[in-house]
């Protein structure tokens, strides 16, 4: 799979190194070259050489061929405009960071589904950890190159559990149906828009992705 991250932040530093050890291919959209020199001697991937927030440089880093697109800069505005752009321009899937918990509003009526605010999502995790609960805990537990999968089943699949032709080392954990969780066994009955929710290997995200396409998801906001 291939992403793209406009800003070569700390953030898509780390990022892209968890994804280029799962094998998938980086390319980091930078204005600053001087912090493309420094951030290339410890990060080998590829580079463009560009304000990411403009559609000509956008155009280069290939929408068509990209799965992700993030925006990771340092700057609330810049990450907005890049990711409305991004979208125009056709890439599958984008994800915009903003600092600003005001700005949520703002990026809810453009129209931007996947929104990650830091501190909030620090501050969720932090507020369970002392109300008893470890949201960190399946995190904890999901270790290599286990990965958490979800996808809508489409209508032409509808079946038996067990029926369900998937990777190898792969095995539904759970699935919703009208908001419902719940507990598959092999011979649950799922239906067209169950979402399921599987346990598999990095290396077949990219299997999964074919055939039943981007993640599922709901507008997400953290």
């Amino acid at each position: 799979m291939r992403a793209v991250f406009i800003g070569a932040s700390n953030t898509t530093q780390a990022t892209a190194r968890m994804l280029m050890k799962g094998g998938h291919e980086v390319v980091v959209v930078e204005i600053d070259k001087e912090r493309i020199e420094s951030v290339s001697q410890e990060l080998d991937c590829g580079y463009l050489h560009g304000d990411g927030s403009k559609p000509a440089v956008l155009r280069e880093a290939d929408p068509e061929h990209t799965d992700l697109l993030y925006g990771l800069t340092d700057n609330d505005q810049s990450n907005i405009l890049a990711s409305l752009v991004g979208r125009t321009l056709g890439f599958k899937r984008v994800v915009c960071k903003i600092q600003d918990p005001e700005l949520i509003h703002l990026c809810t009526e453009l129209g931007l589904e996947d929104v990650i605010i830091p501190s909030q999502a620090i501050g969720r995790q932090l507020v369970g950890m002392f109300e008893g609960h470890d949201p960190w805990e399946i995190s904890a537990r999901i270790r290599g190159d286990a990965r958490m999968f979800s996808f809508v089943l489409k209508d032409g699949d509808a079946g038996r559990a067990q029926d369900l032709e998937l990777p190898p080392q792969t095995r539904i954990v759970c699935f919703y149906r009208d908001g419902r969780f719940m507990l598959p066994d092999d011979e649950s009955g799922l239906v067209g828009g169950d979402e399921i929710v599987v346990v598999t290997t990095g290396r077949h995200i990219a299997k999964l992705v074919e055939r039943w396409g981007a993640p599922a998801r709901s507008p997400r906001r953290g």
